[in-house]
């Protein structure tokens, strides 16, 4: 098939109307800190959204870069077209959070300006300023003999306008920074958040004594966060990261959000001062900073107004009494998180670092959490004399200072630390352990599609997979070879890595399915599809009769339901849980199930090192089926992509039941729970094969 820009859709558009779809959860009948929730996701999206791709785009601008992207929009018209979509979906934006405070006061929960407060309250906000936050406020003056200041990328921050209170005609302008240290909202009572920035607005002329306020308005800033760093040229990477994360905090403004009806000079005195382009203000009539909700959120007096919690299980064979070492020598294992628990995996990491049998650990760290058992047991590991190489990638975006913090310890306690590839982000996960047993190697591999992570454990959907398997090991050794040695030809015999292999194994693997026309059969579920290769081949396999169902939560550049696609059905699943797991399913393939951590983008499949898992044991392919099958009957949380690029929510069918496939998991799961404690030992294929795992 010839390339051509109609076959594709535009790259970032698509993102936007992804998380259009994050804020359409709104609509859904959920409980009301569910909706707050998903506000802030939004939020925090865009937020990256701008910092990353608006900040690329114009980038490629101002280089005069005229097409890119295999849609080949120019970056300008992209620009356009970005401002434009975010404009028109401002208003819902600002009518659900507004409809979610109303309905938050019928709870008795209310988040306040300070003069909307009793005199009671209001004297409590006093106090609180001047105990913890005029201190902490950093007062700034810009005039002749004071410089506009540095701003931090998301700076929040109230702009003044002042006059001298003995000569009004002398006007002065400045801002109060409001530290990230202080709350966003202080919780005036147990019921009643009170925004941070009209307490501070309320005593600006404490701040500036001497000083009558005129006006004031609360704005943010957005700063280009894109890290560029020419590892080549570098002779330490750490260092040279460290300084890129400096850099960071100085990029150019690239956006500024104020609150609408600000004063006309207060507006010109920002803009001018940080020349950021017109059509990249944004005046909001609601509070800014939303990405913060998290902190009403977690109120727990409020609880009532969450999903109920699930508790995530542990099955079996990892609930028996057995160390992680005797469940894989038995048989292979796959577990689905946050359904089932992230414990197996710390304990295998655990078990590992404490077994005098085990000699070595190797394993790949991309977003770790800040208080990190898993590290601090490769840390204790390593005191301990073990041989620990870890692969930190420090180059994950936004988890940096985290990951070199950690990178230090790890090197500290004398394990073996990589810090990256020099043009490749390392983003396969995996960990491989060398147990010496009766003067032989034994090797157990875990591969995911997830982080090792607890945290994001709890809200990603993520496959686990737990495995002996010899070709495994062969392979597993030579990836930590290529990571710390040098390989440019190394190729991976049942595993699949990127850059190279992958790739070309799902085209092959596409175009057999191709080959057996309507006989073949692709399910592929990832974040996102936008690599133009494996987008053609599968254009040629449903013009061939090739049955193809995609769930791709994020981004797809395919457009579906044409002549040339007309075999091809896209759904997209926005749920409690981030729909992280990458499943493929061929239907002729040997083995026809894999996992992998790697979506089909052209950054995963040609500037990562990514790695592509077959499954092959029954039960776990089982469980793979049946959590497709799953997603694919969903109606409740799924929407499908039309040729335009433009998603609809699934609709029922006549008569048909309600399904929301996360719920559905966790209900299954919670009932093999059930049964599992009762009847400990049973085969756990009887539970996966039994009709828990069929009902509609």
């Amino acid at each position: 098939m010839q390339t051509s820009p109609k076959l594709f859709l535009n790259r970032e558009l698509s993102w936007l109307k992804f998380n259009t779809r994050v804020l359409d959860q709104c609509s859904n009948d959920i409980p009301l800190l569910e909706k707050l929730k998903f506000i802030a996701i939004y939020c925090t999206n865009l937020d990256e959204f701008y910092m990353i791709r608006v900040a690329g785009l114009k980038k490629l601008f101002a280089a005069g870069v005229n097409t890119s992207g295999d849609d080949e929009l120019s970056p300008l018209t992209q620009l356009k077209e970005i401002r434009k979509y975010i404009r028109e979906e401002q208003p819902l934006l600002e009518k659900y959070f507004n409809e979610i405070l109303e309905d938050l006061k019928k709870e008795n929960c209310h988040i306040k300006a300070y003069e909307e407060l009793s005199e009671d309250l209001q004297k409590k906000c006093d106090d609180f300023f001047f105990s913890n936050i005029l201190a902490l406020i950093v007062p700034i003056a810009v005039d002749a003999t004071h410089p506009f200041p540095h701003l931090n990328n998301l700076s929040f921050a109230l702009a003044v306008k002042l006059c001298d209170s003995l000569n009004e005609d002398v006007i002065k302008f400045g801002m109060i920074r409001i530290p990230r240290l202080l709350p966003r909202f202080y919780a005036v009572s147990s019921n009643v958040y009170v925004t941070i920035e009209s307490i501070v607005k309320k005593h600006a002329e404490d701040i500036f004594p001497g000083y009558k306020l005129l006006s004031s308005a609360a704005f943010r800033v957005t700063r280009n966060a894109d890290i560029d760093i020419e590892e080549e040229e570098a002779d330490d990477f750490m260092l040279l990261l460290e300084q890129g994360l400096k850099l960071r905090r100085k990029g150019a403004f690239v956006r500024l959000q104020i609150q609408k009806d600000a004063d006309e000079q207060i507006k010109e005195f920002l803009s001018n001062n940080m020349k950021i382009f017109p059509k990249d203000i944004y005046e909001y009539s609601i509070l800014l900073n939303l990405s913060t909700l998290w902190q009403i959120v977690s109120n727990k007096d409020f609880a009532h107004l969450l999903l109920p919690h699930y508790t995530p299980k542990t099955l079996h064979p990892f609930n028996e009494n057995l160390s992680a070492f005797e469940v894989i020598d038995k048989e292979d294992v796959l577990i689905f998180q946050p359904y089932e628990s992230f414990d197996p995996v710390y304990k295998l990491i655990k078990e590992a670092c404490k077994d005098n049998d085990v000699i070595s650990i190797r394993m790949t760290l991309y977003r770790v959490e800040k208080n990190s058992k898993i590290v601090q047991a490769l840390i204790d590991a390593a005191n301990d004399g073990k041989q620990v190489t870890v692969m930190v990638e420090l180059k994950a975006r936004f988890d940096e200072e985290n990951n070199l913090h950690w990178a230090k310890a790890l090197e500290d306690a004398g394990a073996h630390v990589i810090y990256g590839i020099a043009g490749f982000k390392v983003h396969a996960k995996i960990c491989q352990i060398i147990k010496r047993e009766n003067d032989k190697l034994k090797f157990y591999m875990h591969l995911s599609t997830g982080n090792y992570n607890a945290s994001t454990a709890r809200i990603y959907t993520d496959v686990s997979y737990f495995t002996s398997r010899i070709d495994f090991a062969q392979d597993s050794t030579i990836f930590f070879h290529i990571l710390s040695g040098f390989s440019k030809t190394k190729r991976l015999s049942t595993l699949s890595m990127s850059p190279g292999q992958i790739k070309e194994n799902i085209i092959k693997m596409i175009r057999v399915e191709a080959s057996k026309g309507k006989e073949g059969a692709i399910i592929a579920k990832m974040n996102s599809l936008v690599d133009s290769d494996v987008i053609k081949a599968l254009y040629e396999a449903s013009k061939a009769g090739v049955k193809i169902d995609l769930i791709i939560r994020g981004i797809c550049c395919l457009k579906p339901n044409l002549s040339f696609s007309k075999n091809i059905k896209v759904r997209s699943i926005i749920g409690k849980y981030l729909e992280h797991a990458r499943i493929f399913y061929f239907k002729h393939s040997e083995p026809n199930y894999f996992i992998s951590s790697a979506d089909w983008m052209p950054r995963n499949l040609d500037r990562r090192l990514e790695l592509m898992t077959p499954i092959f044991d029954e039960k776990s392919r089982a469980k793979l089926a049946q959590i497709l099958k799953l997603q694919l009957e969903d109606n409740e949380l799924a929407y499908e992509l039309d040729s335009e690029g433009n998603y609809h929510k699934v609709k029922k069918q006549s008569q048909a039941k309600g399904l929301n496939s996360q719920y559905k998991l966790e209900e299954y799961i919670n009932k093999i729970y059930k049964v599992m404690t009762k009847t400990p030992g049973q085969n756990r294929a009887d539970y996966l094969s039994s009709k828990l795992f069929k009902e509609n």
